[in-house]
C-alpha cells in the first residue's frame, strides 16, 4: 500500500522513523512519501521536504514566515494527489497538518492522526475540527483519554508513548570509551545541556543555559546538537563547550543533571532518568499572546503528565543565570536528586508499556485493508 506521512519537527521525523519501520515489518509492499527528516529516509521513506526547513515557532515566527508556510501547503496538496496515497499519516505539526487534514478529507483519502494536537492546552476548538476532519486518532499521552473521550467524546486510540520503544532500542553505551571520545575523565560530572532542534530555541536559550558554566567549575559542561542544525551555531554562544551532535540519549546517559528546553526533550531526559531543569524563552509578543490563550498549569510534558511541578521550570524572565544557577544547585544535592528520581517512577509508570509504533502501524494497516 501507499503511505504518505507528513512530520514537521525532529520529534516527529524520530517517531515517523519508527512507525515506517513497523509499517514495513507488516507490509512488505509499502511505498512511503513523507516530509520529515534523516530518520525517516533512513528507514525508507522518500523525503519530499525536510523539516529542518519548516519549523516555525511562535505567533510571531509564523506570521513573518506565512507566504513560505502557504507556499508548503500549496505544494503539499500537489503532492499527494499525485502521490495517490491509500493512507495519509499526520504525526503532530498541527498548524500545518490541520490544514492537510480538511482538504484531505474533502477529498476522500483516509486521515491517520498520529501524535494529537495539544488541544487540552490551547485551540480546543480543534477537537471539533479533529473529529470531522480525521478518521482515526492516536494519543501517546495517558491523560489525554480523559480529554478526548471523556470531556468530548471523540473516540482515540491510547497507544503508550512512542519514547519508551525509542529508549529500549538504543545499545547500551559503552561510557569509559564515549567519555574518552570526549576527553572526560571518568570522575568528572557531566551536565548536559539540550537546548534544541531550532534556530529560534538556540537562539534564545543556549546563552543562558552557558551562563552557568563558571559556577561550576568542577563539572564538564556537553551539549547534546542535532545535525539540521550547523554545529557553528552552537560554538557561536560556547565556543569552549563540547557540542556532540546526534546523540543526544549517549550525552544524557553519561550526565548527573541536564538543562532542557520545553519539548520532548523533558520526557526523554526524565525516561532516562536524569535530573533536569527545563527552560523555555520566546519573542516576547509571542508569550504575551501565549500567556493570554494557553490553559496549562505547566510547560513541560514531565509536569503534565505528573500532574504537579516535578522538575523545574524557568520561563521567559525567570530563565535567567541567576534561576538557573540555584535550581541546577538543588538538583545536584543528594535531596533534590532523590525527589527527582522517585517522582520520575511514578511518572513512567503512567505512560504504558512498549510497542507504540507496532500498535499504530497495525491499526492502520487493518483499517486500510478494512
Amino acid at each position: 500500500m501507499r503511505y504518505y506521512l507528513i512530520a514537521g519537527e525532529a520529534s516527529g521525523d524520530l517517531h515517523g522513523a519508527n512507525l515506517i519501520a513497523a509499517l514495513q515489518q507488516i507490509d512488505d509492499s509499502a511505498v512511503l512519501r513523507a516530509w520529515g527528516g534523516n530518520k525517516m529516509q533512513q528507514q525508507g521513506a522518500q523525503i519530499v521536504k525536510h523539516y529542518k526547513h519548516l519549523a516555525f515557532m511562535g505567533f510571531w515566527e509564523v506570521l513573518k514566515n506565512i507566504r513560505t508556510i502557504l507556499a508548503n501547503v500549496s505544494f503539499c496538496k500537489k503532492d499527494i494527489l499525485n502521490f495517490k496515497p491509500d493512507a495519509l499519516i499526520l504525526i503532530d505539526y498541527p498548524g500545518f497538518n490541520m490544514i492537510i487534514a480538511k482538504w484531505a478529507t474533502r477529498l476522500g483519502i483516509p486521515v491517520h492522526y498520529y501524535i494529537l494536537p495539544q488541544a487540552w492546552a490551547w485551540k480546543e476548538n480543534r477537537v471539533k475540527k479533529l473529529a470531522k476532519h480525521t478518521n482515526f486518532r492516536y494519543a501517546i499521552l495517558p491523560f489525554e483519554v480523559d480529554f478526548f473521550e471523556q470531556k468530548h467524546k471523540l473516540s482515540i486510540d491510547f497507544v503508550g508513548h512512542p519514547l519508551i520503544d525509542e529508549l529500549f532500542a538504543t545499545p547500551d553505551l559503552e561510557e569509559d570509551a564515549f567519555r574518552t571520545q570526549l576527553g572526560i575523565p571518568n570522575n568528572q560530572k557531566v551536565i548536559a545541556l539540550l537546548p534544541g532542534s531550532r534556530k529560534q530555541e538556540i537562539n534564545k536559550i543556549l546563552s543562558v543555559m552557558t551562563s552557568v558554566i563558571e559556577a561550576f567549575p568542577n563539572h564538564r559542561f556537553v551539549i547534546a546538537g542535532t545535525s539540521n542544525i550547523d554545529k557553528s551555531l552552537y560554538q557561536r554562544f560556547a565556543p569552549n563547550v563540547d557540542v556532540v551532535m546526534d546523540r543526544t540519549y549517549d550525552v544524557l546517559r553519561i550526565a548527573q543533571a541536564a538543562i532542557v528546553t520545553s519539548g520532548t526533550a523533558t520526557l526523554e531526559t526524565a525516561l532516562l532518568k536524569i535530573p533536569q531543569i527545563v527552560c523555555y524563552k520566546t519573542s516576547p509578543l509571542s508569550f504575551v499572546i501565549a500567556k493570554r490563550i494557553v490553559k496549562l498549569p505547566f510547560v513541560s510534558l514531565v509536569n503534565l503528565i505528573a500532574g504537579r511541578l516535578l522538575v523545574k521550570e524557568l520561563i521567559q524572565k525567570d530563565c535567567n543565570a541567576f534561576a538557573l544557577t540555584d535550581a541546577l544547585q538543588e538538583i545536584l544535592s543528594p535531596t533534590g536528586r532523590k525527589k527527582v528520581l522517585s517522582g520520575y517512577d511514578d511518572l513512567i509508570q503512567k505512560l504504558g508499556g512498549r510497542g507504540a509504533s507496532e500498535k499504530v502501524a497495525k491499526l492502520i494497516y487493518t483499517r486500510t485493508h478494512a
